[in-house]
């Protein structure tokens, strides 16, 4: 039986249209937890997500009912954060999750990563000691081809001098110390022994410095990253916040949110069984430059930049795609394996696009994308330029995406033509389920949904997990005008089907709503 209650609140009467012309309520405020559920178009399952102001990762089934959790280790302080990003559910049962102490380490404190068992004990961890190093946001336990066993990759920034950033390419412009940490990806075994490494500071190209090794046009080197566009590189240069990995292919898909694309580099090209300095050399050689790049072709010069028009009355969005992304990831329904298996457009692309640093009005949208010049296990990559764009289209509610040229790459794309509705200005992601449809994770408001491929909301639910106020983790039945962005947020909610691997012979006996379990609503902070 189709499950429905009614949303309240100045807000959430907003209707949220899709491409395909049907409805949902977009949650900015009114009810938590289960808002809706049809069993007859929703994929069954448990759904996981780990809140950042909680104290658990949870998993939940399809009336929002509690069936397992995992407590966070008890490393929080005001205002930050023991779960680092999120947490992936295993096929054998074990939990990997990022975790962070921010108690005596500081705000650039790294992330640790574990393996959990169902009982809650910690049976593996892993920490990158190097004081430079500083591990971050997303990673991945993967199933490493040449070695027949799993790895684990993540996402690190790794400290360079003022003197290093010059030799890179950066232009210091003036600047007095342009000292960096650019992000790269770190592999280790599991004894923690790093086989394998790469940096965006081994791969860039410049035009303003002849005397430097990588001087030369940026329009004839796609496979490196210009590190002057837009006013010169900061910090860690690209910003990783999501990075996959495709077994058959052996290669790996990073996302930089700075300037919005993402790129596809070669694992198994760079990679040499139990030689860790030659993989590592290899990785920082041309070897390693991108073999492929989608989503904003102005940053290499091969097409149009977005801009203001009629006077700055409206504005063109060029050839650029997205507007801050999150969770770039090839669709596939294992989650550490060698097969991509049999997913509706398995091998295809799925990213998050916020759409919080477009010109004009803004929106988030989810976007699929096949890249491939024949089948995905081929390799062949075509140019995100030579596949061509649609032209404008216009659109409704204002005209949202008038002036967008759509690349013909997209096949399929969930986007609102309001631009009140569907909004997380950062975080969250989506995944690719059985059935065809499409679980997504607005993370800024904790408003997780399945969608049909014709853009029908199947199943939705908010997280009731709140901010801390007065020391206490708030768990609240209704979000008010109080909460705002960031409040319930989560980064990325997980779906696990009935027959999941690692769910099997495990208790999953409801236990009761969040809200239920966790009753601990308080005073709202002050505004």
């Amino acid at each position: 039986m189709s499950v429905n209650r009614c949303i309240y609140g100045l807000t959430a009467t907003l209707i949220l249209v899709v491409t395909f012309g049907a409805r949902a309520y977009e949650v900015l405020q009114g009810p938590t937890e289960l808002i809706q559920y049809d069993p007859a178009k929703a994929a069954s399952g448990y759904t996981l997500f780990s809140p950042f102001r909680g104290e658990n990762t949870y998993l939940i089934d399809m009336h929002g009912e509690v069936v397992h959790y995992w407590p966070y280790p008890d490393w929080s302080i005001p205002n930050s954060e023991a779960i680092e990003k999120h947490a992936r559910l295993l096929e054998d049962g074990t939990l990997l999750r990022g975790v962070v102490d921010k108690r005596n380490r500081g705000a650039m404190s790294g992330a640790r990563y574990q393996l959990v068992d169902w009982d809650g004990e910690v049976i593996w961890e892993h920490g990158d000691e190097r004081p430079d190093v500083i591990p971050h946001h997303d990673f991945r336990m993967i199933w490493n081809p040449e070695l027949q066993e799993r790895t684990l990759l993540y996402v690190a920034t790794t400290a360079i001098s003022h003197e290093e950033a010059i030799a890179a390419g950066v232009n210091p412009a003036g600047r007095d110390d342009i000292s960096s940490i650019p992000d790269g990806l770190v592999e280790v075994d599991m004894d923690g022994n790093i086989i394998w490494e790469w940096n965006i500071k081994d791969h860039t190209v410049q035009d303003h410095d002849p005397a430097l090794k990588n001087y030369g046009v940026i329009a004839d080197s796609p496979g490196r990253m210009d590190p002057n566009f837009g006013g010169g590189v900061s910090g860690d240069w690209i910003h990783i916040n999501s990075i996959d990995y495709n077994a058959v292919l052996d290669q790996i898909a990073v996302n930089n949110s700075a300037f919005s694309e993402s790129y596809i580099i070669d694992h198994g090209g760079t990679f040499v069984p139990g030689d860790p300095d030659e993989s590592i050399r290899l990785a920082a050689s041309d070897a390693g430059d991108f073999l492929y790049r989608w989503g904003n072709p102005c940053v290499y010069d091969a097409g149009d930049c977005p801009s203001s028009i009629d006077e700055g009355q409206s504005s063109t969005n060029g050839h650029q795609q997205v507007y801050f992304t999150h969770d770039i990831q090839w669709i596939r329904d294992r989650e550490v394996g060698p097969e991509i298996g049999d997913l509706p457009g398995a091998g295809n692309f799925l990213i998050f696009d916020n759409g919080s640093r477009r010109l004009g009005q803004t929106f988030s949208s989810v976007l699929e994308f096949n890249p491939y010049d024949g089948p995905m296990e081929n390799g062949v990559y075509i140019p995100e330029m030579d596949a061509g764009h649609n032209p404008p289209v216009g659109g409704m509610g204002g005209g949202l995406v008038g002036n967008d040229t759509i690349s013909r790459q997209i096949v399929w794309s969930y986007r609102p033509p309001l631009p009140g509705a569907f909004f997380s200005s950062y975080i969250s992601g989506m995944q690719r389920l059985s059935n065809g449809n499409t679980l997504v994770c607005s993370g800024g408001h904790g408003h997780f949904f399945e969608v049909t491929p014709d853009g029908e909301v199947v199943w939705e639910y908010v997280n009731p997990v709140g901010n801390q106020t007065a020391g206490e983790y708030g768990i609240y039945t209704v979000m008010t005008a109080d909460a705002g962005d960031r409040f319930n947020s989560a980064f990325r909610c997980a779906r696990y089907e009935p027959d999941y691997p690692g769910l099997q012979g495990r208790d999953l006996t409801p236990m009761g709503q969040i809200t239920e379990i966790h009753r601990a609503e308080v005073d709202r902070p002050p505004r």
